[in-house]
């Protein structure tokens, strides 16, 4: 049995479905069983990475597990129950999604907050495997309603370029650690094949889509603004405001080969990804 938290996320939704694909034994941790839609033989368990309870629950009988943790500034103790929990039910591997950065005091306090996970992960004496991604390509589904309106797409990192990844990369590693001991004791830092910034996605988009896509950049004031508008506490936007001025100012412009390391293949590229998902930004 492999059980994957955060089974209705970005990640944990598409490491459910290629693990279901190759006919594993899997079961879905999600606070909304009767919402979620999972492949079917997927068992759903209810419950969140903050109740220890429904976590434990669900990690009975399991012998692998995706942790998929933190989600602010407050998470980390609830990052180590998910390991605790998965060691006191007998778990023998596990998978750690984390981010890129992790640890880095230049990154500020964003930088924290996977930390007390990934340290819970190393002591563990599971089979254990730390991934860190980058940039996600899929933000860029936020702008697609600025786009159907003809309005800039805003930008808070300014020209501080990233090393975009396809979530799907992600997954398929997550997947392949899940399921081979080969990928033990590993910290894989995952990023797609080339840095863009904002401008650089916004100009790919445009050329993909076969219309103009404007950017318009934010001030600090205006980026808080922005993330506090779209539902992030006052804690968050002020932590990630020294993350925003690392990206800006190229801390973050890194590409690694763990991906084709791991998969043996390239990585996607933010391209491949933006034919792919045309559909999400109003085009057939």
């Amino acid at each position: 049995m492999i059980l994957v938290t955060g089974a209705t996320g970005t990640i944990g939704s598409e490491v459910v479905r290629q693990l279901a694909a190759r006919g594993e034994k899997v079961r879905a941790l999600t606070r909304a069983p009767e919402k979620a839609l999972f492949p079917e033989g997927v068992e759903a368990a209810r419950g969140h990475h903050a109740d220890r309870a429904s976590v434990e629950a669900a990690m009975t009988g399991a012998e692998i597990a995706f942790l998929v943790g933190v989600f602010g500034p407050d998470d980390g103790g609830h990052d180590r129950g998910l390991v605790e929990a998965a060691r006191a039910a007998g778990v023998r591997r596990i998978v750690k999604l984390s981010g890129i950065g992790a640890g880095n005091p230049a990154v500020g306090p964003v930088g924290t907050w996977h930390v007390p996970g990934e340290q819970a992960v190393r002591d563990s004496e599971l089979e254990w495997t730390i991934l860190r991604p980058s940039a996600f390509a899929t933000n860029t589904l936020g702008w697609a309603a600025s786009l159907r309106a003809g309005s800039p797409v805003p930008n808070t990192s300014g020209d501080g370029g990233q090393g975009v990844v396809d979530p799907r990369d992600v997954s398929e590693v997550a997947v392949a650690a899940l399921l081979d001991a080969g990928h033990s004791g590993r910290t894989y830092t995952l990023t797609g094949p080339e840095v863009l910034s904002v401008p650089d996605q916004a100009a790919v988009l445009a050329e993909t889509l076969g219309r103009p896509v404007e950017v318009r950049g934010l001030s600090s004031a205006e980026a808080r603004a922005y993330l506090l508008g779209l539902g992030y506490s006052h804690t968050f936007v002020a932590a990630s405001e020294i993350s925003r001025e690392f990206v800006r100012e190229g801390g973050n412009e890194v590409v690694t080969d763990d991906v084709r390391e791991v998969l043996g293949r390239p990585a996607r590229t933010f391209r491949e990804w933006a034919q792919d998902h045309r559909a999400a930004f109003g085009e057939g």
